[in-house]
């Protein structure tokens, strides 16, 4: 499952990926309820690999077996960042969250994130080490706000994307 923040960079993202034949599907609060409905079929029955979701669309959905989360963009509390990566790796399964995080505009959970990190006795990226103090992107380009979802920063992100969604695949 992929995870952005507003509905026009879901379809764009799952237009994006479907375009470098990841099949993908979308679901977000301006679909119909028949196209949730399927889009949440298709990617439960594995026909679709990839969900790209909005927050609001993804609550309250059972899906099982979901072995990575992706936060494109991060949410906007840590109540809802815990909520997004608990859908992997349920009932002692093992699986993968990976978040793009931007100091510039993702600062303010940074030490809510280190905290939830070492409760989870996970390791802790040098970036958030300080109170997310880092001077530059998780991807380790300058720090700049992307409120839009535009080509280049999806270019940027794509290599890391793009490795993320084929262990997706390996597990599937």
């Amino acid at each position: 499952m992929v995870f952005v923040e507003q509905k026009r960079n879901a379809d764009f993202i799952a237009a994006f990926l479907s375009e470098k034949d990841y099949p993908t599907t979308s679901i977000h609060g301006d679909r119909e309820q028949p196209e949730r409905e399927q889009a949440l079929r298709d990617f439960k029955n594995n026909k679709m690999k990839i969900l790209v979701a909005t927050a609001v669309a993804a609550r309250g959905l059972d899906i099982k077996g979901v072995n990575c989360v992706i936060n494109f963009d991060m949410p906007s509390s840590i109540d809802e960042y815990v909520h997004r990566i608990g859908r992997t790796g349920r009932l002692g399964n093992s699986g993968r969250a990976v978040s793009f995080y931007d100091s510039s505009s993702d600062n303010n959970l940074s030490s809510e994130l280190v905290r939830i990190l070492k409760q989870a006795e996970q390791e802790v990226p040098s970036f958030l080490d300080g109170g997310g103090s880092y001077g530059g992107n998780s991807y380790g380009g300058s720090s700049k706000a992307c409120n839009d979802v535009r080509e280049t920063s999806v270019n940027i992100f794509w290599p890391l994307l793009k490795y993320y969604i084929m262990q997706l695949f390996t597990f599937c």
